[in-house]
């Protein structure tokens, strides 16, 4: 089992406990941590807490997370994209249409079959059973990096770096409308949508911090290229953040608009660039994607 600690601050007194792990725990939802609690992993000096305590500020709190069960989802020989692999971690190029791990509806041909072939069970276990060695992930129909934590050493590590925001995040995607500016910064909070829980959105309640910092490559007509960089990892952040501002990303089916660009098979949003502090070595390392073909075809088709 894998222990750790954290610190409450004062000025969150009054707060369940559920919801400040949820919100200081990147690699747990909401769900899984009351999972914990109902399992008595969550406590304070010896003593379970129930999902909803309410935080005095101040405590340390043991979250204890169970040694992984094993896995139910099959090994599967799909060919990836390995851009950099060793002993700690691997980066991947993730197609376009592949689901990161399963999910109801989704068991098979997603990356973490892929995973497990390739790693012949190498992969951490802090994320349960379903998402082995998946430290951050990008949604079906968002293309390119991410990084796979092959030991638990590796992931909590990582993880550490996703929290302390020193984790390097950067996108490509082409979105609606023009912009007057050059570059800016979105700061507003996500939270699931209260009106449709399949959804999330820009709200004060029950949200967390989301930032977004993007800079305009190209302005094609009605539609402008970017360069995404993010400062947090928000579900859906970048496709909510602009969808807010009014320029929703090129072929989004859900918050973009309702004539969608159906030939782009969901939005055109490429995770080009990653980096991060190997948790071996200490070294800075970054690695870069090439744009895709569905990406390169978009623009040439929107250029003309």
């Amino acid at each position: 089992m894998d222990k750790q600690i954290y610190d409450v601050e004062e000025e969150d007194a009054g707060t369940r406990v559920d919801k400040w792990l949820a919100d200081n725990v990147e690699f747990l939802t909401r769900s899984a941590i009351q999972k914990l609690c109902e399992s008595g992993c969550v406590t304070l000096n010896d003593k379970i807490l129930p999902k909803n305590y309410k935080l005095q500020g101040g405590e340390s709190l043991l979250l204890t997370l169970p040694d992984a069960k094993p896995l139910d989802v099959e090994p599967q020989n799909i060919p990836l994209e390995i851009v950099y692999e060793d002993d700690d971690l691997l980066v991947v190029n993730k197609p376009k249409g592949m689901v990161v791990h399963p999910a109801p509806g989704n068991y098979d041909k997603t990356l973490v079959n892929a995973l497990l072939y390739h790693c012949r069970g190498s992969l951490s276990g802090i994320n349960g059973v379903l998402r082995p060695g998946i430290v951050h992930r990008i949604d079906k129909d968002t293309s390119g990096l991410l990084i796979v934590a092959k030991n638990d050493y590796a992931h909590n590590l990582l993880t550490e770096q996703i929290k302390a925001h020193s984790f390097t995040r950067v996108y490509n995607a082409v979105v609606y409308g023009g912009f007057s500016e050059e570059e800016g910064t979105i700061d507003l909070p996500i939270g699931r949508c209260p009106t449709d829980r399949k959804k999330m959105c820009v709200i004060y309640q029950n949200s967390r911090n989301a930032v977004t910092h993007y800079r305009v490559l190209e302005r094609l007509g009605a539609f402008t290229n970017l360069e995404l960089r993010l400062e947090t990892g928000r579900t859906h952040q970048i496709r909510v953040h602009m969808a807010y501002k009014g320029h929703p990303v090129a072929g989004d089916p859900v918050y973009g608009p309702k004539n969608v660009i159906t030939r782009l098979h969901g939005q055109c949003l490429h995770a080009r660039l990653i980096g991060f502090i190997h948790p071996r070595t200490n070294q800075y390392m970054e690695f870069f994607s090439e744009l895709p073909a569905y990406y390169m075809s978009f623009l040439k088709s929107i250029s003309q």
